[in-house]
């Protein structure tokens, strides 16, 4: 790439996105581009495979590939891109892998179907043929039962598998060059070690080069030789992971680097976002439900015990009825004033669990209770105006900020919606909260009369606190709110919630899949698995001396920013950590023998099978 310029040309004006980029990939090499959402990086893969939208122009600058099969050497950037040229390199030389399998993927087509689709095109194979290569495209990209793949649709994989189908789709026609834009984006670790375990295997196997847009330095860390760093268009750096990592010289790749989260910071230590976030306290949040003075500080605000969940789920053909066992026995406190995380991978029952506190869902066995200052409040009795009431106490911040979001309301009309449903305060009286929660999570008062859609993800993710915090909750319940931020926006959003926590009063339970966010905003963490907790324990005891074999891979998994401490993909994949049935005594399980948490240490529990003492944990 060569001096490469690319602009929109809007009704508003024009917006020059990239300028003058220049950088080389060799074959077989692997090159990562890094920023911020908005820096620019996927307009540079969008100018590679000829898929800039309408508005947008290729200004100056050339994109030379040269094919190692044919030894041609063709300038990407002067091929129209509907040329038969342009249509032969795009999907049969130059694949690429995009950051939302969800959007990607045709709901109304199989997966067999839409990956021979891309055989069809660039090769001359029979329906047969094409059938049989995308079944072994899908046994390499690491699908357990490839031949019932092709039949099933997108809708019927986890998000890891929907991803792997996006891998298979994009090397069915062997690439030498492979741009994968955010493949990992809100997977949880252990399934992202395993996706790049994948891309891995599969660049070596068919000897492609490698183009990886992320902005997770861990992920950078561990899959490239050679970084390309950029920042509102333009390269702020550019060298080998080694200069990046060691010797880093631009304030901004310094600044990025700061901003990711480590399991070594101190105990006070903040992360340092690019832009920090003001949040202002001074005239919000007079509780709506002021404590009693002599209310017990020692009870726990939020009491769960022995919540189960069980859905039934019906087979379209055969319509045989199966259960799926989603929150199996779990129990825990939060303490007023602290933040619980709650760690495991997709489908472990962490959403559910979720939504069964929210009374969204309601469990098949268990209790929960709320202690308001004076009594407890037996959450699962609740019904009709006394629930309606109780919202207030507890609200819940959403995982994606823009389809939690009316895409068809103002920002004051999302932020005033609760104070309309609860009928508090007079028109005027909302307005000064609506101006009051825009300052509180550092947002202009301005923005009040805009439509989600004119935000970005993290500004959406704010306005997302702003509405759960309308009602001056309690408990806050947070639902991966950072999984798909970028790494500065992401440090923007932990430290604004660690801010309100502390000048609020308010308390947590924190859910997520990245143990490093975890260690930087909770207190004890919780972990779970096939709908059990495993461990609970205070966050340096965790770390410390984590118990249980599935802990123990959840942090080995964890992709660390740095080059001397690389993942080992070979262990994660044949580790069967989340499989209950590989775990070795005392944690195996069995039916007849069901396993409960023990205390190992002060506030440090283990799940263990029955009758296990603690000595042999010990031991």
């Amino acid at each position: 790439m060569k001096d490469l310029r690319v602009s929109f040309r809007l009704p508003e004006g024009v917006i020059e996105a990239v300028k003058g980029v220049s950088f080389n990939i060799d074959p077989g090499a692997s090159v990562a581009l890094v920023g911020e959402s908005g820096s620019g990086k996927s307009v540079i893969s969008q100018a590679i495979m000829g898929l800039l939208p309408k508005a947008g122009v290729i200004d100056s600058g050339q994109i030379l590939f040269r094919d190692p099969r044919s030894h041609q050497v063709v300038d990407i950037a002067a091929l129209h891109r509907d040329s038969a040229r342009m249509r032969d390199i795009r999907g049969g030389r130059i694949s690429i892998i995009f950051p939302e399998p969800n959007t990607s993927l045709s709901s109304l087509h199989t997966i067999g179907d839409q990956i021979s689709e891309a055989l069809k095109l660039h090769r001359s194979v029979t329906q047969a043929e094409a059938l049989e290569l995308t079944r072994e495209i899908l046994h390499l990209a690491g699908f357990p039962d490839a031949r019932r793949a092709l039949r099933t649709y997108p809708f019927e994989l986890s998000g890891g598998l929907r991803q792997r189908a996006m891998i298979a789709m994009a090397l069915v026609c062997h690439p030498v060059l492979l741009i994968a834009d955010e493949p990992t984006t809100a997977l949880d670790v252990t399934i992202q070690a395993q996706i790049l375990k994948q891309i891995r295997d599969l660049q070596q196997e068919l000897h492609m080069a490698l183009l990886l847009i992320t902005h997770d330095l861990g992920v950078v860390a561990n899959m490239v030789q050679d970084v390309v760093v950029v920042y509102h268009g333009e390269v702020m750096e550019a060298g080998s992971i080694d200069h990046i990592f060691r010797h880093p010289s631009h304030p901004y790749l310094k600044a990025l680097l700061r901003a990711v989260p480590r399991f070594d910071m101190a105990p006070d230590e903040r992360l340092v976002p690019i832009r920090e976030i003001r949040p202002n306290t001074d005239n919000l949040h007079t509780p709506k439900h002021p404590l009693p003075p002599d209310y017990d500080r020692h009870r726990p605000i939020l009491s769960v015990r022995n919540i189960r969940k069980q859905f039934r789920i019906r087979s379209a053909g055969s319509g045989h009825q199966s259960r799926i066992q989603a929150v199996d026995d779990v129990s825990f406190d939060i303490h007023r004033g602290e933040c619980l995380g709650l760690v495991g991978e997709s489908g472990c029952g962490k959403t559910t669990l979720s939504k069964i506190l929210m009374r969204a869902l309601n469990p098949d066995q268990g209790q929960v209770s709320f202690y308001d200052g004076h009594r407890d409040i037996d959450l699962l009795a609740l019904d009709g105006k006394p629930l309606t009431e109780f919202r207030q106490r507890m609200q819940f911040v959403f995982q994606d900020p823009f389809s939690s979001l009316n895409p068809r309301m103002t920002i004051y009309d999302i932020l005033t919606e609760p104070l309309v449903i609860h009928r508090i305060a007079s028109r005027k009286q909302r307005e000064t909260i609506a101006r009051e929660l825009m300052d509180l999570v550092g947002l202009d008062v301005r923005y009040l009369q805009r439509y989600p859609h004119s935000f970005s993800a993290g500004q959406r993710q704010r306005i997302g606190i702003a509405r759960a915090l309308a009602l001056s909750p309690e408990l806050v319940i947070c639902d991966e709110p950072v999984s798909a931020l970028d790494v500065s926006v992401q440090a923007q959003i932990l430290n604004l919630l660690k801010d309100l926590q502390k000048q609020l009063g308010l308390t947590y339970l924190f859910i997520s899949h990245n143990l490093a966010v975890v260690d930087y905003i909770a207190d004890r963490i919780a972990v779970m698995c096939r709908g059990q907790l495993v461990e609970l324990a205070p966050k340096q005891a965790l770390f410390r001396r984590p118990l249980h074999p599935y802990t123990q891979a959840l942090l080995s998994a964890v992709p660390y920013p740095d080059p001397e401490h690389p993942l080992d993909f070979e262990r994660l994949m044949l580790d069967r950590a989340s499989e209950p049935e590989a775990w070795a005594a005392p944690f195996t399980h069995h039916p007849d023998a069901p396993a409960s948490l023990i205390e190992f240490e002060a506030g440090h529990y283990v799940r263990v099978a029955a009758g296990t003492r603690r000595e042999e944990l010990v031991a």
